[in-house]
């Protein structure tokens, strides 16, 4: 008997995979308050408190904008914290030393014999250009003398009310010697004497907030109080030996 024929194979189909099924599985996702222990448990993770946190960030924050306010300040009174130390430093601005001599003015001693201090300072001013405030005045057997003073500038002034003339020495010094009255503020007046009292408020600032800011960081904290302490004692012992 003749062979029926075999039918033709239906051809097969196949499924395409979806991405999702291509991409390798992620490991799952430990909740944020657990991680593996050293047994391949779950241990609970310790977290910073959230006041060092909020103290970390304000440290560092005032730290940075005070610093960045007073930076002039700080470097001029770090630079001039030297040269002051140094006073021979003129760097070629040398002193420069001027006399001056005048006629005092009609009406400077009163029908009593007392000069009038005021007047007579005025006229020198206007004068001879005298500046800086005065710091002292007073009566001599001829007459009197004004003294004036101000950053980097002497003026003292010696007059003759018998003899209606005046004289004057004026100091010039330099621009590093008027850097370190500034320092120092002398003759300066009160506003910039507010500037001193500024630059020191921040001063105390920048350290207390790079202090606070170095112990609420826990990796850096030993290291920051080994390095403050020994500094403190090598400064207490170089002024007990300057002291002595």
């Amino acid at each position: 008997m003749p062979r029926s024929p075999t039918p033709p194979a239906e051809p097969r189909t196949t499924r395409s995979l979806a991405p999702s099924e291509l991409m390798p599985q992620a490991p799952p996702r430990v909740p944020p308050d657990t991680t593996d222990g050293t047994d391949g448990s779950i241990a609970p993770v310790r977290s910073a408190p959230r006041s060092r946190v909020a103290l970390q960030k304000w440290s560092r924050l005032v730290h940075a904008y005070s610093s960045m306010a007073a930076l002039l300040l700080v470097l001029f009174f770090g630079a001039t914290g030297i040269t002051l130390n140094h006073p021979e430093w003129t760097l070629g601005f040398e002193t420069s030393t001027s006399q001056v001599s005048g006629t005092l003015p009609t009406r400077s001693v009163t029908p009593t014999g007392e000069p009038q201090f005021l007047a007579i300072s005025e006229h020198i001013r206007e004068e001879q250009n005298v500046r800086g405030a005065v710091t002292d005045f007073g009566r001599t057997a001829t007459g009197g003398f004004i003294t004036y003073r101000g950053p980097g500038y002497a003026a003292d002034a010696t007059f003759d009310t018998s003899a209606n003339t005046y004289k004057a020495t004026v100091e010039q010094q330099g621009l590093i010697a008027i850097a370190n009255d500034l320092h120092k503020g002398r003759g300066a007046g009160s506003s910039w004497s507010w500037l001193i009292d500024v630059a020191g408020v921040f001063l105390v600032v920048i350290a207390l907030s790079g202090l606070t800011l170095q112990l609420v960081l826990k990796r850096r904290r030993r290291s920051a109080v080994v390095i403050a302490a020994v500094a403190a004692v090598v400064c207490s012992i170089w002024a007990i030996l300057a002291i002595h």
